[in-house]
C-alpha cells in the first residue's frame, strides 16, 4: 500500500517535468539475477529478461517518451559460451515473433526496429526482427530499436567504411576524401542517421561504465545507474531514472 502511495507520487512528480526524448537502457545483470533467483538454463534466465521487455513498453507509452533504445547484445558478447549465446538469441526471438502478433502493441502505437551487425546474427534472430519491423512500421507513438549486434566501436568503424565508400563512388580522390571528413558527414553514415541522440542513458546492475553504447550520440547525454538486476526493474526505478533527469541542467558543453 505505501509502496502504492510512493510509485503514484512519483508518477506525479515526473509528469510535471519535460519527459526525455529518447531514452537508451543497458541491459545488464540478466546472470546475476539468475544466479540468485537459482536458474541455470541460459534460456530460461534470457527470457525473464525478454519478459522485462513488456513492462519497458507500457512504462514508456504511459509517460509519454517517443524513443527508446535498449542494448541487448553486443559483440564482445560473442566471446561467451554457445548455449548462452543461444540463450540469448532464442529470447530475444521469441519476443520478436510475440511482438509482432500482439494486440496491445498496436494499440500502444509502438514501431520497433533494429541496429546492428546484421551479419552477427543467425537468419532466424534476423527474420524474427524482419517481421516484427515490419508488422509494426505504420505505429508512430513510440520506436523501440533493439541494439543487438551492436558496438559504439563498430558502428563508428561502419560509419567511417560506409564515407569512404561513398565518397569512392563519387570519384574523389584520398585528399578530397578527407577534406570533406567532419563530425557531421560521419553521423550521416551511422546505423541511424537521423534518429536524435539520447537525452538519458540507464545502466542496470549496478555497473558504472557504458561499455561503447551509442559512443558518438551520447556525448551530452545525462547517464544513471540503477543498482537493481535488469530482469528485477520495476516501475519505481524506472521513475527515478527520469526524476534524476529533469533535476540535472543540461548545459551542452556551454
Amino acid at each position: 500500500m505505501v509502496y502504492n502511495l510512493y510509485e503514484r507520487q512519483l508518477e506525479k512528480q515526473v509528469k510535471t517535468f519535460q519527459i526525455p526524448g529518447h531514452i537508451g537502457i543497458i541491459l545488464d545483470g540478466n546472470r546475476r539475477h539468475a544466479r540468485e533467483a537459482g536458474l541455470q538454463n541460459p534460456e530460461a534466465i534470457y527470457h525473464l529478461g525478454a519478459a522485462k521487455l513488456d513492462e519497458i513498453l507500457t512504462w514508456s507509452a504511459n509517460l509519454g517518451v517517443p524513443r527508446v533504445t535498449l542494448w541487448v547484445f553486443s559483440p564482445d558478447n560473442l566471446r561467451r559460451t554457445e548455449t548462452e549465446i543461444g540463450g540469448i538469441f532464442g529470447a530475444v526471438e521469441a519476443k520478436m515473433r510475440a511482438l509482432a502478433a500482439d494486440p496491445h502493441i498496436h494499440r500502444k502505437g509502438v514501431h520497433i526496429t533494429a541496429m546492428g551487425r546484421r551479419d552477427l546474427l543467425p537468419t532466424a534472430l534476423l527474420e524474427a526482427i524482419d517481421a516484427a519491423e515490419a508488422a509494426t512500421r505504420e505505429n508512430d507513438q513510440i520506436t523501440v530499436t533493439l541494439a543487438i549486434g551492436y558496438g559504439g566501436r563498430e558502428e563508428i568503424a561502419d560509419a567511417v567504411r560506409a564515407l569512404l565508400a561513398d565518397c569512392a563512388a563519387r570519384g574523389l580522390t584520398t585528399a578530397e576524401a578527407a577534406a570533406i571528413v567532419s563530425p557531421e558527414t560521419i553521423r550521416r553514415h551511422l546505423y541511424l542517421a537521423d534518429v536524435p541522440d539520447p537525452d538519458l542513458i540507464i545502466r542496470t546492475s549496478g555497473e558504472v561504465r557504458l561499455s561503447g553504447f551509442m559512443l558518438w550520440q551520447s556525448v551530452h547525454s545525462e547517464l544513471y545507474f540503477c543498482d537493481v538486476n535488469w530482469p528485477a526493474m520495476r516501475r519505481i526505478d524506472y521513475l527515478r531514472a527520469i526524476r534524476s533527469y529533469q533535476r540535472r541542467e543540461r548545459r551542452f558543453g556551454v
